[in-house]
């Protein structure tokens, strides 16, 4: 094993290892933990609800922010943090839903597009006016300190939690929704609402539900990213940009194709780093601009 990791070809004119290779496509994982559970809530909320929600990087910022005033004002530890951020700000999806967004479901998507585009604007101007541009920290668990020895690397404990807990919540939130009666109401909910609601349904508590439900994944990612990344008002709008090239990639509104095409990318941008590093930022864009012209409705969509 260890000759195999040390065997190098040359790229590029760059002289790269396997072992290199597979320490980044492993540490392209973890972004693409983020990808993934970003561009499901997305998924979820433009397969169900039909719009197209721009303040989803905001609402990650925001999940980050809560958890880190549970922890610096409430004295909250991070694992209870990480499931009452994301209920608190779900909760704020919810009141935006029955508020503002469900005045826009009957109009052209460019309403939900510009709405959603400025509902961010105004979210991250109120953090940022309240704790500045500069990156606050957040301390990880003890528990999840240290490092395990992969034999080409040594992954830090948090990054792997990062993944398991990623993959966990995105493979539960497909089985909900592609496997359960609830997810299959709701799907018969955004084809056909009159009929559904005449057995009795309340569909508009389902879409109200649902939409929360996309904020508080969200939200969840952004607890998952605030020891990585330093909590700042701008930290979703460095994902967001990305994380809707993953989706259109995936096909709009496709559960699992969002989830994978979220892990796979992570890993591509990673080893792209070993290639080539300065196509490391512009290679998801790439293959979007590939995918659109050979499939346009993306590589797990369906045909309208």
């Amino acid at each position: 094993m260890g000759g195999l990791l040390g065997y190098s070809f040359s790229f590029f004119g760059t002289t790269i290892t396997v072992g290199q290779m597979l320490g980044q496509g492993t540490l392209g994982l973890i972004n693409g933990a983020f990808y993934a559970c970003l561009s499901l809530g997305l998924a979820v909320i433009f397969g169900m609800l039909n719009i197209i929600n721009f303040a989803h990087g905001a609402l990650f910022m925001m999940g980050a922010f809560v958890s880190w005033m549970l922890l610096n004002y409430l004295g909250i530890g991070y694992f209870p943090a990480l499931i009452l951020a994301p209920l608190l700000v779900g909760i704020f999806g919810i009141i935006l839903e029955r508020t503002i967004i469900s005045r826009l479901y009957k109009l052209d998507h460019l309403y939900g597009l510009l709405l959603t585009f400025g509902l961010a604007l105004v979210i991250e101007g109120l953090f940022r006016n309240g704790y500045g541009s500069s990156g606050m920290p957040y301390q990880i668990p003890d528990v999840l300190n240290g490092a395990v020895n992969l034999g080409y690397m040594y992954m830090p404990k948090y990054r792997a939690w990062v993944v398991l807990a990623a993959a966990v919540v995105c493979l539960g939130t497909w089985v909900i929704i592609e496997k359960t009666s609830l997810g299959a109401t709701l799907r018969a909910a955004t084809e056909n609402a009159p009929m559904v609601q005449s057995f009795g349904v309340d569909v508009p508590r389902l879409v109200t539900l649902t939409y929360g439900g996309g904020v508080a994944l969200a939200a969840f990612t952004g607890v998952l990213a605030a020891p990585i990344y330093s909590v700042n008002p701008n930290m979703g709008s460095n994902f967001i940009n990305t994380v809707f090239a993953v989706v259109v990639i995936g096909g709009m509104g496709s559960i699992m194709g969002s989830i994978l095409t979220g892990f796979a990318l992570g890993v591509l941008e990673g080893v792209t780093k070993v290639f080539y590093p300065q196509a490391s930022s512009t290679v998801v864009f790439l293959v979007m601009v590939i995918v659109l012209l050979l499939r346009p409705r993306g590589l797990f969509g369906r045909a309208a």
